[in-house]
């Protein structure tokens, strides 16, 4: 009987180990990437100045559960000539207190960029023609502890480097 007993508790130590999930845990299974697309803004009838794709043009499918999108704009480059990166949702404000807006959204199928101002937007065509975004993809669990706003810092956070940057042509 001890043997019998013996077995069983074997068995069912060997069973209650091997089940595991990962969602408990740090995220192994996102990999971190980035694209860069460099595209006009269209005018939507509905939404206004938007750039809207599908990821699978980007990464060949969808995102996972537990990743997430961060945006990046260059707005320009610095005295050095590096790029100088501003995340999204941005606002630029004008001198003569004309304001634009650049946000997006995602979903796990794909991403909508918006542009849109407190005026008309055609008069100012250099904010929605050939504009360069870089889009990072972020395990979820990493967002709280990294600076967002730094795009170098993320980079350097996710083991990024320029050479893995994907860049798109759509």
């Amino acid at each position: 009987m001890k043997k019998i007993l013996t077995l069983f508790a074997i068995v069912g130590l060997v069973a209650f180990s091997s089940c595991s999930s990962d969602d408990d845990g740090p995220d192994n299974d996102t990999i971190p990437q980035a694209f860069e697309i460099q595209q006009n803004f269209i005018n939507d009838a509905a939404d206004g100045y938007i750039i809207s794709e599908p990821f699978s043009k980007f990464i060949g499918g969808e995102l996972y559960q537990d990743e997430s999108i961060l945006v990046y704009r260059l707005e320009g480059t610095n005295a050095s000539g590096s790029d100088i990166w501003q995340l999204i949702p941005r606002t630029v404000f004008f001198s003569n207190g004309d304001e634009l807006d650049y946000d997006y959204n995602f979903s796990k199928q794909g991403f909508t960029i918006f542009a849109g101002g407190n005026y008309n937007l055609s008069t100012r065509p250099a904010f929605l023609t050939n504009q360069v975004f870089r889009f990072v993809i972020i395990p979820s669990n990493l967002l709280a502890s990294v600076n967002k706003n730094n795009y170098l810092d993320v980079m350097k956070t996710l083991k990024l480097n320029e050479s893995q940057i994907k860049n798109v042509k759509l």
